[in-house]
C-alpha cells in the first residue's frame, strides 16, 4: 500500500499555514495527490432557540458559513500556490448536526487524513466529530498533529502501541507507508497477558511480520506503573526519542470513552508528537 490521495480538512484561518505546510511536504514525500476541504460550519444550535428559528436566521447561519469557506479556499489557494504538489481545494458547507456526512464521503476516497489535535484551547465544537467521522464513517486512518511548532511527518523512530486488538493491527497496517521510511521501530507492550498466545514472546509475531515488509523492530514490554495507559505510552515515547505514536482509536464505544475517558480520548487531548491512528 501506499498514500497516493492525502486529505485535509480546514474550518479556520488560525493555524492554517503552517498546518498546510506540514501537510503539503508530506503529500510531496510520498507523491501523493492532496485535496484540501475548507469546510464552512454552521455552528447554530437551532434547538436552543425559545420560539424556534425562523428561515431568516437559518439563512444568514448559512451565508456566514459560506462565506467562511470561500475565504478559507482563497487562502489555502495562495498558501499552496506554487507548492511542488499536485493538489485540490474544494468548499462546502455543513451544519454541526451534519458533519459525518459530509467528512465521510471524502474521507472515503483517501489514502489518509491529516487533523489538528480536536482537543486543547482555541478548538472548535467541530473538530471532534470531525476526526470522529473519519475514523468511524469514512474508515480512513487520522495523522493528528499536535499543537505547536511544526515536526516532520515522516517518522525515523516511530512508537507502535500494541495490545493485540483490531484496532492496533489495523492503525500498523495503515502506518506501513511511513513505517517503512523509518530507521527502527519502537513496538511497546504494557503488561502482556499470562496466558495470550504470545505469553513467552510478546509482540514476536507481530515484530517478525513487520520484519517481512522491511521494518526492523525492538520489543519493549513495559508494567503499568501508572494509572492511564496513554500517560505510559507518551512517557515511554520520550524515553525512547520516538516522533510519532501509532495506536488504534476507540477500542471501546465512543459513549463510554466520552464519559469514562479512554486511551484515545487522552491521548489525542495530551499527545506533543504526531498520533496516528485508525479504527
Amino acid at each position: 500500500m501506499a498514500y497516493k490521495t492525502i486529505f485535509t480538512i480546514l474550518t479556520r484561518m488560525e493555524g492554517l499555514k503552517a498546518h498546510l505546510d506540514q501537510v503539503a511536504t508530506l503529500a510531496e514525500t510520498h507523491d501523493a495527490h492532496l485535496d484540501v476541504l475548507c469546510l464552512g460550519v454552521d455552528r447554530t444550535q437551532v434547538g436552543y432557540y425559545y420560539a424556534g428559528a425562523n428561515a431568516m436566521v437559518l439563512q444568514q447561519a448559512i451565508s456566514r458559513a459560506t462565506e467562511e469557506s470561500q475565504a478559507l479556499e482563497a487562502e489555502a489557494n495562495a498558501v499552496l500556490k506554487g507548492a511542488p504538489v499536485r493538489y485540490a481545494v474544494d468548499t462546502d458547507v455543513a451544519q454541526m448536526g451534519d458533519l459525518g456526512r459530509h467528512v465521510a464521503w471524502r474521507a472515503r476516497f483517501s489514502d489518509l487524513v491529516v487533523l489538528p489535535k480536536p482537543y486543547g484551547e482555541g478548538k472548535g465544537v467541530e473538530d471532534e466529530p470531525i476526526t470522529e467521522a473519519v475514523l468511524f464513517e469514512g474508515r480512513t486512518p487520522v495523522l493528528v498533529l499536535p499543537d505547536g511548532a511544526a515536526q516532520a511527518l515522516t517518522p525515523t523512530t516511530p512508537l507502535i502501541a500494541w495490545n493485540e486488538t483490531p484496532e492496533a493491527l489495523a492503525a500498523i497496517r495503515k502506518a506501513l507507508p511511513l513505517l517503512k521510511r523509518a530507521k527502527g521501530v519502537h513496538v511497546v507492550v504494557i503488561d502482556p497477558p499470562m496466558h495470550g498466545p504470545d505469553r513467552s514472546d510478546p509482540g514476536g509475531m507481530l515484530a517478525a511480520w513487520l520484519a517481512r515488509h522491511g521494518v526492523a523492530s525492538e520489543i519493549d514490554v513495559i508494567s503499568k506503573t501508572l494509572p492511564r495507559i496513554s500517560d505510559l505510552i507518551r512517557r515511554h515515547a520520550t524515553d525512547v526519542g520516538a516522533d510519532m505514536i501509532v495506536m488504534g482509536a476507540y477500542g471501546h464505544s465512543r459513549f463510554r470513552e466520552a464519559i469514562l475517558g479512554g486511551a484515545t480520548r487522552h491521548m489525542l487531548e495530551e499527545a506533543e508528537l504526531p498520533v496516528f491512528m485508525a479504527h
